[in-house]
């Protein structure tokens, strides 16, 4: 162990996104080849001497307890667990992690040595993982709060291949049988189909893991979302072109050389419309234990612009991943009426 063509797989996989910022700590992980890279594995994080690393993937992940802050991790599936190996300004990312991640080793910090936190989900306590719409992005839920992370792979290939490892890991798993089902009374019986929880594809492995992807439905609250913000009272007419997880470019001028922020944005074509949607990509669904709903809706509106106003589009000839800059021409009439509201109608 392993075989030539996994230590081949897994090296063409250890590629860092050449758009995403990572730290010293995972730059060293991502120049580590073929055999020095499984040797990394069982030295530094495996848990157990007899674990096979089967999948390689890097990604960002978001975390239930910490929904706002995005950070690449290294994703590591072995015979035996899931390893997110993460950037260390996560860390310091987000005060209220202090419960979250205990920060034992700060005097390490001014030392040669670069930090990394791994957080591990063992593939026993794994109980659904939830495809998004499109294969963009996947959520593991575990048993707890704790244990949801969501890989927003924005591809839908590393999406579908990870899907693929996991389920022939899962398989080797030795579970104990479900428990016979009990009868059901009758207010159960009819009391669990008013949740309000909308019913998705399952597919529930023999490992008794479900993979739960999203149905019709999904797609047509999100074009009724859509039409809402567009006007339109006739929604057969409207189209859901394309739905894709990318970044919007912020530039940052004044610093030593401008640089630009890249700010995880959710983009809708229509046929009429171009939206883009800061999306919530861990809370829904809700967890078996979420005791109320999360504090925002799935899909709020960050900016959104009709496509008789697009002017020109410009195309960046750099390779994956591609730039885009829409110009609309409609910006300076739209401000215009705005300052005019404000100014001679009050609030």
């Amino acid at each position: 162990y392993p075989s030539e063509f996994l230590m081949q797989k897994i090296t063409e996989d250890n590629q860092v996104p050449v758009h995403l910022h990572v730290s010293v700590s995972l730059q060293y992980v991502a120049g580590l080849k073929g055999r020095a890279l499984v040797e990394f594995f069982h030295s530094n994080i495996a848990e157990v001497e007899n674990e096979e690393l089967r999948h390689l993937m890097w990604s960002s992940v978001l975390f239930y307890k910490t929904p706002n802050v995005e950070v690449m991790a290294c994703v590591l599936l072995s015979t035996k667990a899931i390893y997110f190996l993460l950037d260390d300004s996560f860390i310091h990312a987000d005060e209220h992690q202090s419960d979250f991640w205990n920060k034992e080793n700060s005097d390490c910090e001014n030392s040669s040595f670069h930090l990394s936190c791994c957080f591990v989900l063992k593939l026993n306590d794994l109980q659904s993982v939830n495809v998004g719409l499109f294969d963009q992005y996947f959520r593991i839920t575990g048993h707890s709060a704790d244990h949801i992370v969501t890989c927003l792979t924005r591809d839908s290939y590393n999406t579908h291949t990870f899907i693929q490892q996991l389920m022939a890991v899962l398989s080797l798993l030795a579970r104990t049988p479900s428990p016979e089902p009990v009868d059901k009374d009758f207010y159960s019986e009819f009391g669990s189909k008013n949740t309000g929880k909308m019913e998705n594809y399952e597919l529930i492995h023999s490992s008794r893991v479900k993979f739960i992807y999203p149905n019709e439905e999904e797609i047509g609250d999100l074009a009724f979302l859509v039409a809402e913000m567009d006007g339109l009272t006739n929604l057969p007419s409207l189209n859901i072109l394309l739905y894709v997880l990318a970044f919007q470019v912020n530039h940052v001028e004044g610093s030593a050389q401008n640089t630009s922020s890249l700010q995880p944005k959710t983009l809708i074509l229509t046929s009429s419309d171009l939206f883009l949607f800061d999306e919530d990509y861990i809370s829904y669904p809700l967890p078996d234990f979420a005791k109320e709903p999360p504090k925002r809706d799935k899909y709020q509106l960050a900016d959104g612009r009709r496509i008789r106003d697009l002017d020109r589009v410009l195309m960046g000839y750099q390779t994956y991943p591609q730039a885009l800059t829409f110009v609309f021409d409609d910006v300076q009439n739209q401000d215009l009426m705005q300052n005019l509201t404000l100014d001679h109608f009050g609030e």
